[in-house]
C-alpha cells in the first residue's frame, strides 16, 4: 500500500486502529460502487457500519462523518452501530437498544 501522506510504500500491519478503520470504510464504499456497476445498476442504498469509531481521533472522526453525510445527501442510508459518546451527540436520528431484565427494547431518539 502507498501512504498518501508520505508518498512511500507502507506495510498494512503498521496502520493504527483509526487508519485501519478509515481504510476499511473506503474499501466498503468502493465495493458498494463496484457491486452497483457489476449488477447492472442495482444500487446498495443502505450501508451499516459496526464499531471502529472509538479508534478515531477527533479530526478523523469529523472526516468520516463528512463522508457519511455526503452519502446521505446522495440518497443512501447509513446505519452506525456504536457506543462512542461523540457519535451519540452528532447523529440526529437514532435507534437506542435498552437492555432490560425481560429483554431488550428499541427506542427512537432524535437529538437536536
Amino acid at each position: 500500500m502507498v501512504d498518501a501522506w508520505t508518498g512511500r510504500e507502507r506495510d498494512t500491519a503498521t496502520l493504527s486502529g483509526g487508519e485501519t478503520f478509515f481504510a476499511s470504510l473506503a474499501l466498503a464504499l468502493g465495493l458498494a460502487d463496484v457491486v452497483t456497476d457489476e449488477a447492472g445498476g442495482v444500487r446498495l442504498d443502505t450501508l451499516f457500519i459496526d464499531e471502529g469509531f472509538g479508534s478515531l481521533d477527533d479530526q478523523t472522526l469529523d472526516e468520516v462523518l463528512d463522508v457519511l453525510d455526503s452519502l446521505r445527501e446522495r440518497d443512501r442510508s447509513v446505519g452506525i452501530v456504536s457506543h462512542v459518546p461523540d457519535l451519540r451527540r452528532r447523529i440526529h436520528a437514532q435507534l437506542e437498544v435498552v437492555k432490560g431484565r425481560s429483554g431488550s427494547v428499541v427506542r427512537q431518539r432524535t437529538v437536536v
